[in-house]
């Protein structure tokens, strides 16, 4: 039996009715709202980008294109991205960036701090991620199988000769995966291996907490928001071994876990407020 154009009409009202209600009475809803739509949007800003980067084919330079297309990202969701020590940036020469990992939000603040020439090392299977995969593919990004070690060490060994002869600069998430706890996992020594092999600095970056206005577990996502980025001094490795990476990656850890505890606040928003030690924001950490 055929629906009258009328009853569409009422269905469709129903479903923007039943949709409302959702989006105010109900932040789990809210929350899947606006990560469905983040994806969504990402996907449709990969297929803008995609014939603009095809022209140069796969090239480090497309970046700045994507960067360019993320950066009102943070705008729609009322979330300001604040950026201190820039100048900590090496100027001219290449270096592996380390950063924390908290969300897919994090995105917002790569882009907001994102140098020249410089390209993620992702996981393999972002690559099949449709119009996102092949955007970054376009990009330059580095992708690595962390199933398959050797592998993984075979693209780190060509990464680092790509940083010296190419002039590039990696971002790499040294947690390996997102963590969405309000500190910090324990680091993967891969990008400190990479630093090493090449023998260029290391720069940390560190974002601060989003718990204020965004929590996986809770299901919450609420606006507006604010998140610092701060970028550390680099930490030089020339003359190092591989025998110092273990001690180099705790001692990178530890300074952005002081820092991450430093700008990171409960409900108030990344920012300037110190937590107390032995408080309970730091028990948390």
């Amino acid at each position: 039996m055929e629906l009258w154009p009328g009853a569409w009409t009422a269905l469709l009202l129903l479903l923007l009715l039943l949709l409302s209600t959702l989006w105010f009475c109900s932040s789990s809803a809210k929350y899947f709202f606006k990560m469905a739509f983040y994806n969504g949007w990402i996907l449709f800003l990969a297929i803008l980008a995609i014939p603009v980067c095809a022209v140069r084919g796969r090239n480090v330079e497309n970046m700045k294109i994507l960067r360019l297309l993320l950066l009102h990202v943070k705008y729609l969701y009322g979330i300001r991205v604040e950026v201190r020590g820039a100048h900590h940036f090496p100027p001219t020469q290449p270096y592996v960036v380390v950063s924390n990992h908290q969300s897919s939000l994090d995105l917002l603040g790569m882009m907001e701090v994102l140098p020249d020439r410089c390209v993620p090392i992702a996981k393999r299977e972002l690559l099949w991620a449709g119009s996102a995969g092949l955007a970054c593919w376009l990009a330059g990004i580095i992708f690595i199988d962390r199933k398959r070690t050797g592998d993984a060490i075979s693209v780190m060994s060509e990464v680092a000769q790509t940083l010296l002869t190419q002039d590039v600069r990696v971002w790499v998430f040294p947690e390996g995966t997102r963590n969405h706890n309000g500190s910090m996992l324990p680091f993967k020594r891969g990008a400190f291996h990479l630093a090493v092999q090449a023998q260029v600095p290391i720069v940390p970056i560190v974002m601060s907490s989003y718990q204020d206005f965004y929590s996986k577990k809770e299901r919450r996502f609420t606006s507006p928001g604010r998140c610092q980025v701060r970028v550390l001094p680099p930490v030089p490795t020339e003359g190092l071994t591989p025998d110092d990476v273990p001690a180099l990656a705790d001692s990178v850890r530890h300074s952005m876990l002081t820092i991450f505890r430093e700008i990171s606040t409960d409900g108030l928003g990344g920012g300037d407020c110190l937590k107390k030690p032995g408080g309970a924001g730091e028990a948390r950490l």
